[in-house]
């Protein structure tokens, strides 16, 4: 067996081995976190012989649940709009804050209303071309106005979260038959995700 061999073979195992072994130490990083966070909080409350490993992450997952529920009752998605605005008014919190917030949103039902269409971006004069996203059709009430049929159109960068929003004519627009979930999973991916 020849030395390039070795390698594409060494490679294609790699290709294969990285992205399962980088999830699951993702995972393990967020569980075991969440665990030394909230097993420690649980502690204050329980004598350490009634404690055991995993009640952290218990506690966890029973406040996510919990929190969903009560955003059905109005009071508390008031008392939550509150919270929103003070951390809105603290410089660097607001920018972390709404950051995450914006992106959990994104991959939430509600936040897939927000794109509306998927659509290839063809610039004039050339034959290149973006994947990207409608975001705001009409401009009504907003502070700025770009122009008649203008959209704007988020285009996101490949193997990073960011991207751009362009405010571009309808004209340059092609809708795409792909949902946002396979758009983005392209996108992303630079195109080498295509299940």
């Amino acid at each position: 067996m020849s030395l390039k061999r070795v390698v594409r073979t060494f490679l294609s195992g790699l290709a294969v081995v990285l992205p399962i072994v980088i999830t699951i130490a993702v995972l393990l990083w967020l569980v075991n976190a969440t665990e030394a966070t909230l097993g420690a909080v649980v502690r204050v409350f329980l004598p350490d012989d009634v404690y055991q490993p995993g009640l952290g992450l218990v506690v966890a997952l029973g406040l996510v649940f919990a929190v969903g529920v009560l955003m059905e009752a109005v009071y508390f998605r008031r008392l939550m709009g509150w919270f929103e605005e003070l951390l809105n008014r603290i410089p660097l919190v607001k920018t972390v804050y709404s950051a995450v917030r914006d992106l959990m949103s994104l991959f939430s039902k509600a936040g897939s209303r927000k794109f509306s269409k998927v659509v290839m971006v063809k610039f004039p004069g050339t034959t290149a071309g973006l994947i990207g996203f409608v975001t705001i059709e009409d401009f009504a009430g907003l502070p700025l106005d770009p122009g008649p049929d203008t959209v704007a159109v988020y285009m996101p960068m490949s193997y990073t979260i960011g991207g751009y929003t362009g405010f571009l004519p309808r004209s340059w627009l092609t809708p795409l038959d792909l949902t946002l979930e396979e758009a983005m999973r392209f996108v992303v991916t630079a195109g080498m995700s295509r299940s």
